[in-house]
């Protein structure tokens, strides 16, 4: 699992840091969570999708992985929720504006725990001085130190002036 996060400043008291407190270089690492069969199961029903590599044993069993595997959007969602855990986009996150370069690089297991890591890469103030746009590269890295899921994130942050 990645080290804890570095290079990041304090907080305010609700644990949120604003668009001022966000320089390139500021890294984060969220709580882990390990994706269950019930994850799995859940996400088949509310999005529909059953493809058989993720509810279909013995059709897996056939193929390069040999066991099924959680849904790539089921991992990007759970990741997006681990990050929303951690207090310092709580409240001054304005908006996702753009996911990009979102790479599905290895399968995610049931079992396999994971942790987010943010790495702020840009910070750019907008027209408005209540807000700046913070581009973060994001990593889904499981137990085994292996980045599973990966790209950037654009988002909206409140400025200090606004909060």
């Amino acid at each position: 699992m990645p080290e804890e996060a570095t290079a990041a400043p304090e907080p305010d008291v609700f644990g949120r840091l604003y668009f001022e407190d966000m320089p390139v270089g500021a890294r984060w690492v969220s709580p882990r969570r390990t994706i269950t069969e019930a994850d799995v199961v859940a996400f088949a029903g509310v999005s529909g999708d059953f493809n058989p590599l993720h509810v279909d044993q013995v059709f897996v069993e056939e193929l390069t992985y040999g066991a099924r595997i959680a849904h790539g959007n089921l991992v990007l969602a759970i990741a997006s929720g681990l990050r929303q855990q951690m207090p310092i986009f709580r409240g001054s996150l304005r908006a996702l504006l753009e996911y990009r370069s979102w790479k599905f690089l290895a399968p995610v297991f049931f079992g396999d725990t994971i942790v987010v890591v943010t790495t702020v890469i840009e910070a750019r103030a907008t027209k408005r001085s209540d807000q700046g746009v913070v581009i973060q590269r994001v990593d889904v890295v499981n137990q085994d130190g292996e980045t599973v899921q990966s790209g950037e994130l654009v988002s909206l942050v409140a400025s200090k002036e606004a909060g």
